[in-house]
């Protein structure tokens, strides 16, 4: 029947749903606009990040490098007493050790006290003979770095004590040898430390003019790596030891 349909009767086309009215401009969303003052400031502190990393970075090598001679250094202490067991008599070998024990645990306690303070303690109003600040570690929390100095620093001052241990072996009785340790460790060594490597000791500091010099008016000292201070105090007590 429906074949039979007239086309007044036909059903409508069916028309595709009409797709919906975007909305209007103001309720999209725009593109946000970032001036260039802000931009400015956005590089600005990512720059300021990238420095804070790098200066974080270097900071970490220095400490690690230092810390791995420090312990270089320190781990000469067990050089040295072999050595110096192997050079006595065997009844003087717990003798010969006890003294280089001696030096690296009283001579540290004298270090941390007194001995930096003198040897690398700016203090208020600098002079050419000794330092004096930081004691017993006081102000390393406000730089941390000082903390790394200290130990690598104190290494090379129990070293100078220890020549003396061998050179002094079998001549000397314990006492005397703790004497002599608290006396290098506090004075004498930290003394010599700040005429050298302070920059503002007799034998270099600034003049004037800005000009380093020592105190013969001659060309500063330069002292490779430590090894000319060290063992000059060292060679120089050992001697005196021996000869007394």
């Amino acid at each position: 029947l429906d074949s039979h349909r007239s086309p007044a009767e036909a059903p409508p086309p069916s028309r595709s749903p009409r797709p919906p009215s975007p909305p209007p401009r103001s309720a999209r969303e725009r593109p946000a606009c970032v001036s260039m003052a802000t931009l400015e400031a956005r590089i600005t502190a990512l720059e300021d990040d990238v420095s804070t990393m790098q200066a974080d970075y270097n900071e970490s090598l220095d400490t690690i490098w230092m810390l791995l001679a420090a312990m270089l250094v320190f781990f000469m202490h067990s050089g040295f007493s072999m050595l110096e067991a192997g050079c006595v008599r065997h009844k003087n070998t717990q003798n010969i050790l006890a003294k280089n024990l001696i030096v690296v645990t009283v001579g540290f306690l004298c270090w941390y006290i007194i001995g930096f303070p003198i040897a690398l303690g700016s203090p208020e109003e600098p002079n050419k003979f000794a330092g004096g600040n930081h004691f017993a570690m006081d102000g390393f929390w406000d730089n941390k770095s000082k903390f790394r100095e200290w130990l690598f620093q104190g290494a090379f001052c129990a070293t100078g004590g220890t020549i003396v241990s061998g050179a002094m072996a079998e001549r000397t009785q314990l006492k005397g040898f703790i004497t002599y340790t608290v006396l290098l460790t506090s004075i004498i060594y930290p003394v010599v430390i700040w005429w050298g490597w302070s920059g503002g000791g007799i034998f270099n500091y600034t003049n004037d003019n800005g000009e380093s010099e020592s105190i013969v008016k001659g060309a500063p000292l330069q002292d490779f790596a430590g090894s000319g201070l060290v063992h000059l105090v060292g060679g120089i007590g050992a001697l005196c030891g021996a000869v007394i």
